[in-house]
């Protein structure tokens, strides 16, 4: 089947600087200038990509802070977003805590020192599955409501607004820190959350609010007077949520939604999340999700919130696909989206407070592992690495693809999300040139192999080109360029998704690297006439070097196909580096990396003349079992082995992943009187990173307690009695420990030459 477009009335457009940046706050120390125009973010006159993760600093280790953000960083992620939970800081009134895992002004620093920007989300309400939404219990005794203008809670704001500006202190921008963004409030007049106070008994909820701008600008004028001196500041923008003039709004998606089972149970619908739309249109199709009281095209379509992944609620258990979420960035990108911003793209752990949990009900009392594409411990998932491909591509040809106008082909955004036939695509050009966005992925659905599609084009110059042999497996996206420069070079059109440019070396010519979609029907690259190839891509190589030479100019091609483009690690801007499946990289210093990897003996490959050198190996453990004694109904004793504990933390050793496998409800993890984690059952292996919790192990001769809610079927409580007598009665439990596992996690230095 071909597809004919004409896009002789397309053409560039010329956009404006929006009055949304702080004048004196946009200029660092070395005159570097941000600015945002109706389309983009640039730097310093340039269009500039932001891919931003959430990582909330106070749910995890501090002791991981600088290496799972190397990870982020590895991964492409050049902005961190992160919520400051008000009742993680203040519990109790009056008494304050920046300390260890809630050291913001550390975290921050920590940002910095991994070149990674960063926007603040200041509250006061977050949500995030927090405890009352991040709101400290004690203000619910107070006289007045919360989010609202009641110079009562106005105050309170501004005592929490002053000691967070005191931890920001000297780290903005303009100051040459890593602080561009600040976000007021969280879904203001769109979400609250349970007051946990009350929960289970009534259903007392947080106010929404109702003051509309007039609190978003009043935040704003408090947090400035506090001195938060950033370049602009943020606000979510769906559901309705107010908007003030000066202040970015920031939207998202999600196809996986565990709040439509809070109060009940039932099948979960299909969503349009993974059509194609213009979102910088004002006859955008306008949705629940998307409904700007302003024109779309006159402010950016960027994000904060696509679903990174998920957590599992109590009521909606289920394993996120990992291929949804790059499938979710294809989908933004080429419906227009100029920021991708992922929630969450770390997991974490909620801390404990003052003998209170600090979540939210519907979550486990600890994890927030979120199924990111990096786990609760630092698991780098396939997800993650399949984001990687993109997040290269963005940031490595942003000039080339940041400008480029959305062209929707008709019908693409009324396609029925049940429709497993349907060619899914978008355009992002200017008429002579840009990018094929194809999609293949529908959540809780399966899509049939697309097949031998071609797409023709008129471009505006009336020059007509065709991409034949276009082809996608189920649940695939990819990204196809046309009339692509590569360093004087044209591509005309391909069938594989640029990747990577690396910088030429001294004496080497540039190389740039591209990935074969799984399922494309022919696999090709063509060159402007007069250009001459070494060979032609083989589709059945894992990876191949092509040489193009046109005129006096000379590129090299390195072409790989989605697993090795999983593999694959781009070191100091010019190396290849391709590690295995249990393995992955992050950069400790320039020129030096971390390989991260559960196998004792990994592979690592490097792409010639790149060479990859182990300064280091890790000593490796022999296997040893976790000895399992019950203990009651469901209970057990896991006995660590301490040849293993020991070794935690030396000799290379980073960490040591409890892998358990069970069935029934709900799982916990205690040493002695302490929670360390708990998990709701979805089917998938519970893993637990000890090295967060070597104090408690130690403290408790390296034992742990595992404890396992059964699954109940026909269970009532009984209350027929006059006396308070109150006992639960179960016609059938389903619960059992299938297997406990230790995995150790080496690290290895890793030098590039």
């Amino acid at each position: 089947m071909t597809i004919n477009i004409n896009l002789r009335a397309t053409s560039s457009k010329k956009h404006h600087d929006l009055p949304i940046t702080v004048q004196g706050d946009d200029v660092d120390p070395q005159g570097k200038h941000i600015a945002i125009n109706d389309y983009f973010i640039s730097m310093d006159g340039k269009p500039w990509y932001g891919v931003c993760g959430e990582f909330h600093y106070s749910r995890v280790d501090a002791d991981r802070w600088d290496e799972e953000l190397a990870k982020m960083a590895m991964n492409g992620i050049n902005i961190v977003s992160t919520y400051v939970f008000w009742n993680h800081h203040e519990e109790r009134e009056g008494h304050w805590n920046f300390t260890g895992n809630r050291n913001l002004r550390e975290f921050v620093r920590l940002c910095a020192r991994n070149h990674l920007y960063v926007i603040v989300r200041l509250g006061p309400f977050a949500h995030g599955e927090a405890r009352n939404g991040g709101l400290p219990d004690w203000l619910y005794g107070k006289p007045y409501d919360v989010r609202s203008l009641d110079p009562g809670f106005l105050a309170a704001v501004r005592d929490l607004y002053n000691h967070e500006a005191e931890q920001l202190r000297g780290l903005y921008y303009a100051d040459g820190g890593p602080i561009i963004a600040a976000q007021l409030d969280n879904e203001y007049m769109h979400s609250a959350a349970p007051w946990e106070l009350t929960t289970g008994v009534s259903n007392e909820w947080i106010p929404g609010g109702h003051d509309g701008k007039a609190y978003l600008q009043a935040l704003r004028t408090m947090a400035t007077q506090a001195g938060i001196r950033v370049p602009f500041f943020t606000s979510t923008g769906w559901g309705g949520s107010p908007v003030p003039s000066d202040v970015l709004p920031l939207w998202g998606g999600y196809a996986y939604r565990p709040w439509l089972f809070y109060a009940h149970g039932g099948e979960h619908p299909k969503t349009d999340e993974y059509l194609y739309r213009n979102y910088h249109a004002d006859d955008c199709k306008r949705t629940e999700e998307f409904d700007p009281a302003y024109p779309p095209s006159s402010l950016p379509y960027a994000c904060c919130e696509m679903g990174g992944g998920m957590f599992s609620s109590y009521r909606y258990r289920f394993q996120l696909p990992m291929k949804s979420v790059d499938a979710m960035a294809n989908i933004k990108l080429g419906s227009g989206c100029n920021m991708l911003g992922y929630y969450m793209f770390h997991g974490g752990t909620n801390p404990q407070g003052d003998g209170i949990y600090l979540n939210e009900s519907q979550t486990p009392k600890r994890s927030y592992d979120f199924q990111a594409a990096i786990g609760q411990y630092g698991q780098v998932r396939e997800s993650c690495k399949r984001l990687k491909t993109i997040h290269s591509l963005v940031q490595n040809f942003s000039e080339q693809i940041t400008p480029l106008e959305v062209y929707l082909p008709s019908g693409q955004d009324c396609i029925d999300p049940a429709d497993s036939d349907s060619l899914r695509w978008s355009l992002r050009t200017d008429g002579l040139r840009g990018f094929v966005f194809l999609n293949n992925f529908q959540d809780h659905a399966e899509m049939n192999p697309q097949k031998n599609q071609s797409i023709a084009l008129t471009l505006a110059d009336g020059e007509r080109l065709t991409i034949d042999g276009i082809g996608l497996e189920n649940q695939e996206n990819c990204i196809l360029p046309f009339n692509m420069d590569l360093d004087g070079i044209t591509l005309v059109c391909a069938t594989v998704q640029p990747v990577a440019r690396l910088l030429p070396r001294s004496g080497n010519r540039p190389t740039f690297v591209f990935m074969k979609p799984d399922g494309m029907s022919r696999y090709y690259m063509r060159f402007q006439e007069g250009a001459v190839m070494s060979e032609e891509v083989d589709a059945d190589a894992q990876r191949q070097l092509i040489t193009v030479t046109c005129g006096d100019k000379t590129i090299d091609v390195v072409v790989v196909n989605r697993n090795q483009s999983n593999a694959m690690y781009v070191v100091d801007h010019d190396s290849l580096v391709f590690v295995d499946d249990d393995s992955n990289l992050f950069m400790s210093s320039p020129g030096s990396a971390v390989l991260e990897s559960s196998s004792a003996h990994p592979v690592i490959e490097s792409w010639p003349p790149f060479s990859a050198v182990l300064n280091s190996e890790p000593v490796a453990l022999p296997h040893q079992d976790v000895r399992v004694e019950e203990a009651g109904t469901l209970k057990y004793i896991l006995h660590l082995p301490s040849l293993a504990m020991d070794a935690l933390g030396h000799h290379g050793v980073t960490d040591m992943l409890l892998r358990i496998r069970y069935s029934g409800d709900i799982a916990w993890l205690w040493a002695g009187s302490t929670l360390l984690d708990d998990n709701f059952a979805n089917g998938s292996t519970w893993e637990v990173g000890l090295r967060d919790y070597r104090r408690e192990l130690r403290d408790n001769d390296n034992t742990l307690v595992l404890g396992l809610t059964p699954l109940k079927k026909g269970s009532f409580v009984n209350v027929d009695s006059a006396m308070a007598a109150r006992t639960e009665q179960v016609e059938q439990s389903v619960g059992r420990l299938i297997s406990v596992e230790l995995t150790p996690i080496y690290a290895y230095e890793l030098q590039i030459r």
